[in-house]
């Protein structure tokens, strides 16, 4: 029996993504937010947002909370995001 391991940085054509380059600071940056809809996660980025503020100096958050947590984000919350200079998606319990 043999067993196939796929790499999950490639595209089903086989392409690799590319990560994007980390922020040099997060001074001053804005920071969205995406809540799965399980309970914890909302006081989970509680924590995590006053943590960036006061150390590390975010500016803004965009928070929005999926439907559920069993589907994908809906496409117009990921635009409500184009804003963010980085994006944190949680998963609470």
């Amino acid at each position: 029996m043999s067993i196939t391991v796929f790499d999950p940085r490639q595209s089903p054509q086989g392409s690799a993504l590319a990560m994007a380059p980390p922020l040099a600071t997060l001074e001053g940056a804005v920071v969205g937010m995406i809540d799965n809809a399980k309970i914890g996660t909302e006081r989970l980025f509680d924590f995590i947002e006053e943590i960036l503020r006061r150390e590390h100096g975010v500016r803004e958050f965009i928070r929005r909370r999926k439907p559920d947590a069993s589907r994908p984000v809906p496409p117009a919350m990921l635009a409500q995001m184009a804003g963010a200079d980085a994006i944190l998606a949680a998963t609470g319990d």
